[in-house]
């Protein structure tokens, strides 16, 4: 009985169709990032253990991909494992760098990343992050333009989205302010799922955590408080009073709300009290993106992070960033059907096969044809000429150019559209010409 051949589950295939519109994505955040300076960087896809624990908080640390040990290290504890995100690598990579970067250091990276969550609809165990962050600098000016890189991104692509902005310093300022200080990892990661499971169930995990009542009751006003960044801004300022290190997040956040003013980022933004970002290695502002017109877990995320980089022996190091999440936004394309209909995975033109000679023909035909940026193939065998037609049709290609005695005695070229069925003879110079027309 013959291999019934899968795939793991949380992973995926992808066609030539879904390739081609996946790299509509990359090429698109990648032009923005350059736009902006920064420069490309990749990371192996597996990390030292040691590299990547205690980084993501217990619930992260759950999710990581070990790496079993071969050879006569078989029997010994694992110490590899798939990288969680690009972010605790790239901190890495700065330590084990930087003698040859110069700071602040602007890179970007699209790479893979592996997580062992649970599959299901917009989540994944194997997925593409295209990260952008900058290091080596503390200044709110990263933050703003890491915005304008977002709004950039999502306007290129044709998705309406709200920034949801937070910052772990006021986090932290409301864990002091309901006497809890030593419990700011189990509020954030409790409250980071609101949005999922409600305030109830948010109040109950809270309390599983360890969190008294009176606690929960003095928290209660954060989750459930409505009105616009302006009133949201004014009733922390209020609650956070007595919190030297909540009042200095909130600063930052006034500072950073009215540099967002100053520059025009078209995209909704908003102060989200409840966006917690349970990922353990931010210290300042948080940001995560939802599409608006679909429904979407966050699109893109990330966050200040102050001495990610100390771990690993260079201490004082700020950065920030943001990562993209490529297949979610693949899947809102999709449901938003947003992806350009020029957009093809085949060659504009095929040249039909009609024999040795008449091929050579071609071939240098389609060797000036590329050389004028017009992407052609060739049939590879001689065959029926509707099954070469046919063979065009099904994979979408433009324009089928024929090649033939009469032809080669004319020097001329028979193209024929597909689109329409019109067939007209042309010279290769004309044909040329035809062809770079959009």
């Amino acid at each position: 009985m013959a291999q019934t051949t899968t795939i793991p589950k949380g992973t995926r295939d992808f066609n030539p169709t879904e390739s081609t519109r996946r790299n509509y994505i990359f090429d698109t955040v990648k032009r923005i990032f350059t736009l902006y300076g920064y420069a490309p960087i990749e990371t192996p896809a597996m990390e030292n253990l040691t590299t990547l624990l205690g980084k993501y908080g217990d619930e992260g640390d759950k999710l990581l991909f070990k790496i079993q040990n071969s050879g006569a290290d078989v029997s010994k504890p694992c110490e590899k494992g798939l990288r969680y995100d690009l972010t605790v690598p790239f901190a890495r990579f700065v330590v084990q760098h930087q003698n040859e970067v110069l700071f602040p250091f602007k890179r970007y990276q699209l790479q893979p990343v592996w997580r062992a969550d649970r599959p299901q609809k917009g989540r994944y165990r194997e997925f593409y992050q295209c990260d952008v962050d900058v290091i080596g600098s503390d200044s709110l000016l990263n933050e703003l333009e890491l915005l304008q890189i977002v709004d950039d991104v999502f306007k290129s692509l044709g998705i309406k989205v709200c920034i949801k902005i937070n910052n772990r310093k006021v986090l932290s300022g409301i864990a002091d302010t309901i006497g809890c200080p030593d419990k700011l990892t189990d509020i954030t990661v409790a409250i980071d799922k609101l949005d999922k499971i409600g305030l109830e169930e948010v109040e109950s995990e809270l309390e599983a955590r360890g969190l008294s009542k009176e606690a929960i009751l003095k928290l209660r006003p954060v989750l459930t408080f409505s009105g616009d960044t302006h009133q949201k801004l004014a009733f922390i300022k209020e609650y956070l009073s007595e919190s030297e290190c909540g009042m200095v997040g909130l600063s930052e956040l006034v500072s950073l709300f009215g540099l967002i003013l100053q520059v025009g980022i078209t995209s909704q933004v908003v102060f989200d009290l409840s966006l917690a970002r349970g990922l353990s290695y931010y210290t300042g502002a948080i940001f995560e993106v939802k599409a608006l017109d679909f429904e979407m877990g966050s699109i893109c995320g990330g966050g200040r992070y102050d001495n990610l980089t100390g771990v690993f022996g260079l201490p004082g190091m700020s950065g920030v960033g943001i990562s993209f999440g490529a297949d979610r936004i693949y899947d809102v394309l999709m449901g938003l059907n947003k992806f350009p209909s020029t957009m093809q995975d085949a060659p504009k033109v095929m040249f039909v096969n009609l024999g040795d000679s008449e091929s050579i023909t071609a071939l240098s035909c389609m060797q000036a044809l590329r050389q004028a940026g017009v992407s052609v193939a060739l049939y590879p065998d001689r065959t029926k000429m509707k099954k070469q037609f046919d063979y065009a049709d099904k994979r979408g290609i433009s324009y089928v150019a024929i090649v033939g005695e009469e032809e080669i005695k004319q020097e001329i070229i028979s193209l024929k559209d597909m689109n329409n069925g019109t067939q007209q003879p042309m010279t290769l110079e004309e044909m040329i010409k035809y062809l770079e027309k959009p």
